[in-house]
């Protein structure tokens, strides 16, 4: 009797660790059908996310999709890189410092250029009436930020060096404003949302309005490896729900302003700046794209924002 209990124990183990497995596969097969996208507050993800395009593109594959939210484009990166999401969005700067530290990822998309989304202001009781008047001043931005490319390059279109300033780098765009505000820096730079808000509450000249300077300011749509390499339909699904999603944008944007700024908890007066002022829309990779990309990574690496030169078409393939 003995022999058959053993027997009969054994029997049972098998059965149980045979349903074990079965139901992992089973999670396993349920889990690749679920696409986790990353997005911040405010962004074109964040969009998409209300709009609801991107599950009516993927209900027919079967895909779901997961939302994951970030505070910023640096911590959305890292997210790509531990493969906690498949999918984000970041500012151009960002994806910059992640190729230069050697962190595995893929542009995938871009949006439409923004550059009046950036600028470089001074407050109108400062004296300070011109860029060249900036040599020698204390010029708030945030290391490596779209803004402080900016700031380089209107710098630069006026005969003076990123060294004929003095840099004051904030931990946010909060703190930026402060600073501006009670004097401790003579000229800021700064991004939208936050751009348009230091326009509308305080008394200040924004000295590169209206004012070319080769900058596209875009930002990117970014995958990790695997992601992009095993599913090259499933990005290109991802970015033409974006551009729906950026196209409705453009037709409604009462309705864009009030969505970002609930998310965003601004005031509608400044969210609408911000958004009347840029035409949204997402596309593939170009070399029109790569070559400012490589601008802004060439420059970074000139006044030692980075640490090596930089080939960034290596993460960025044409599409």
């Amino acid at each position: 009797m003995k022999k058959y209990s053993v027997i009969a124990i054994m029997i049972s183990i098998f059965l149980l660790l045979a349903g074990c497995s079965g139901s992992s596969s089973s999670a396993e097969k349920k889990d690749s059908k679920v696409i986790k996208i990353g997005y911040q507050k405010g962004n074109t993800i964040n969009i998409l996310k209300e709009s609801g395009f991107l599950e009516e593109a993927l209900k027919e594959e079967g895909y779901k999709v997961e939302w994951k939210l970030f505070t910023h484009g640096g911590t959305l990166l890292e997210g790509i890189y531990s493969n906690a999401i498949d999918f984000g969005h970041a500012a151009d700067g960002s994806g910059i410092f992640a190729q230069a530290s050697g962190k595995p990822l893929v542009y995938v998309g871009a949006d439409a250029p923004n550059p009046e989304g950036v600028g470089l202001m001074v407050r109108t009781d400062s004296g300070i009436n011109s860029i060249e008047e900036l040599k020698g001043k204390k010029v708030g931005v945030l290391k490596g930020g779209n803004h402080h490319y900016l700031a380089i390059l209107a710098l630069e279109s006026v005969g003076l060096t990123a060294d004929d300033v003095q840099w004051v780098y904030p931990e946010d765009a909060a703190q930026g404003r402060s600073l501006i505000e009670t004097k401790q820096v003579d000229a800021l730079a700064s991004y939208d949302p936050f751009f348009a808000g230091i326009e509308t509450e305080l008394d200040v000249k924004t000295l590169t309005e209206n004012k070319d300077y080769d900058y596209p300011n875009r930002t990117f749509y970014y995958s990790t490896p695997e992601f992009a390499e095993d599913h090259p339909e499933l990005v290109d699904t991802i970015i033409k729900a974006i551009d729906k999603s950026d196209q409705w944008a453009n037709d409604n944007k009462d309705e864009v302003t009030d969505l970002l700024s609930k998310a965003l908890g601004i005031d509608e007066s400044i969210i609408s700046k911000a958004v009347e002022r840029r035409t949204y829309g997402a596309t593939g990779i170009t070399q029109e794209i790569i070559d400012a990309q490589q601008r802004q990574a060439d420059k970074y690496y000139e006044i030692g924002l980075i640490p090596k030169e930089l080939d960034v078409s290596k993460d960025m393939p044409i599409k």
